[in-house]
């Protein structure tokens, strides 16, 4: 694929992206660069299931969170460039492997190898769009008819914590209107007999140590705009990796009181979805990035 001014994202940026890398805060090129491809059981119990998701995680991403857990694949980027084709056979041979889904993670700056991809080969178990949230409508819109589960975070609603953890503070003018896309294309849940979503969309939501008004404000966001359409994953897996160090407000786990708070809200909504125990807060959760 030749080099290429990108727009993908809401940055908008107009890098100029060549075959190994990028310019745009991605720092993507044209070829995927990809840190890890393998079953995953560490997902949302309809996600996981007993054989597993296949996930596919990318490198780079649009957003800049400081405290990302994926820092090493995220902000530094290491991982290995395929051609599409080795992309594709490498998604072949994980659907060989029998797990429930292929799971792109963290895969907007690659949009156009991807499609690509699938146009080579269309998996026959669904596929999942795991993201931060942030994206583009108009981007999304072209994966109609491609993505069966939408994946998306919610993280924020507050601009100024938006812009000061993750470098972006119109990260909920687009990640609401982004959502809403989702689940206009795949509708409310669909499950098969052993309980593996088919088609849907859950989103997710990170609890911040010191932060819970924020966790409460998108919980009642999800409520308000979305009811019982999506499902929601209440996550408690924060740990201050990455350069939360940096950031007195972040650079702690959360609290049993703060985890409790917010899984009351939740309750109290009556939203459907998971709630992650506090346990799973561990760095042996974060994956080798070995390909």
């Amino acid at each position: 694929m030749e080099g290429y001014v990108c727009s993908l994202c809401p940055r908008q940026c107009g890098a100029l992206r060549y075959e190994e890398d990028g310019e745009g805060i991605c720092g993507a090129g044209t070829l995927p660069r990809v840190a890890r491809i393998a079953p995953h059981y560490w997902e949302e119990p309809c996600i996981s299931g007993e054989r597993g998701s296949g996930t596919v995680f990318f490198s780079g991403c649009t957003l800049s969170c400081v405290f990302c857990q994926n820092y090493e694949i995220s902000a530094k980027r290491r991982g290995k460039l395929l051609t599409v084709e080795e992309l594709s056979d490498r998604i072949k041979e994980l659907e060989d492997r029998g797990v429930h889904n292929i799971n792109l993670v963290s895969p907007t700056p690659y949009v156009e190898s991807i499609i690509r991809c699938f146009e080579l080969y269309r998996p026959k178990v669904p596929i999942v769009w795991n993201t931060s949230g942030y994206e583009r409508v108009e981007t999304l819109r072209r994966l109609e008819g491609l993505v069966d589960i939408y994946l998306p975070d919610l993280k924020y609603t507050d601009p100024a914590l938006s812009g000061r953890l993750s470098g972006a503070a119109d990260y909920f003018d687009y990640a609401l209107p982004a959502i809403k896309e989702m689940v206009r294309q795949t509708g409310s849940p669909v499950f098969d007999d052993s309980g593996i979503m088919l088609r849907g969309t859950i989103v997710r939501h990170l609890i911040l140590p010191g932060h819970t008004k924020n966790s409460v404000s998108v919980l009642d966001c999800i409520k308000r705009e979305f009811g019982t359409s999506v499902l929601v994953s209440l996550m408690g897996q924060y740990l201050p990796l990455g350069r939360a160090g940096e950031f007195a407000d972040i650079n702690r786990r959360i609290t049993k009181r703060e985890y409790e708070k917010v899984c009351s809200h939740l309750e109290a909504l009556e939203l459907e979805g998971f709630a992650q125990e506090l346990s799973s807060a561990k760095e042996s959760y974060v994956p080798d990035w070995d390909l």
